[in-house]
This record gives C-alpha cells, structure tokens and sequence, in this order.
C-alpha cells in the first residue's frame, strides 16, 4: 500500500535548500491515498501563500516514481479550474525531483507576469498516466 507525505515548510531562502531554523524540513502525514495528501498540500501551501519562502510537496513512499509539472492558466485564482478552451498542461516525466523543479522554475519564470497562471509538481507511480497529458 502506497503511502503518502506533505513536506517542507518556511526555507531560509527561495533557493528551498535549507530551512528558516536550521533544522529539518516538516513533514505530514502519513496519508493513504494522494487526494488526501493533495487536501493536506493545498491547506497548507494556502495558509503560507503570501511568504515567498514557504514551499510544500508530496513525496509518495515506496515504489518507482516519475515527477510531472503540471499547470498553466486557470479561470481564477483559486487555481482549481483551468481557463476557458484548455485543460492543465502536464510536462515530463522526469525521472528525479531535481529534474521536474527545473522545468518547473521554467515554466514558472516564463509566466511570472501572469496571475492567473500556476504551475506545481506531482509525483505518479511508475506507469501511472497523467489524468490529461499535453
């Protein structure tokens, strides 16, 4: 049975190599499935919204894994329903961690200038198709 983790926190710097106290990055969880890891992911990050510095992430614990950046624009900022005429973009697979957040910080630079435009992580089981792929 897979298993599920919220991880991160306030880092010391937007660079999220260390964090704000000197100590460990925070983690939540363990979840059973990942939608309730997600709920957890989206409390949190919400709650810490305005700090450049907070970030979050779900790690699965076992098994092989591919990363996925997925995003674009969406119809609001609540960033739940993607823009009229479209769907989320999803970009990869990646096969590390390091590898996604390249292209994620990426596609994040190229739409700084756009508020309605978000682009987050996700981690999928080896073989486990994006549910809407671009």
């Amino acid at each position: 049975m897979k298993r599920y983790w919220v991880i991160g926190g306030i880092y010391a710097d937007t660079k999220f190599d260390r964090m704000q106290d000197g100590g460990p990055e925070q983690r939540f969880g363990p979840f059973g499935t990942y939608e309730e890891a997600k709920a957890e992911w989206q409390r949190r990050a919400w709650s810490t919204v305005d700090n450049a510095n907070a970030r979050y992430r779900i790690e699965e614990e076992s098994g092989d894994t591919w990363y996925w950046v997925v995003g674009g624009p969406y119809a609001d900022t609540r960033f739940k329903e993607p823009a009229d005429g479209g769907g989320e973009e999803w970009h990869g697979p990646f096969k590390s961690y390091e590898d996604a957040k390249i292209e994620w910080s990426r596609l994040a630079w190229s739409t700084v200038d756009d508020a309605m435009c978000r682009y987050r992580i996700e981690k999928l089981a080896y073989g486990e198709r994006p549910r809407k792929a671009s």
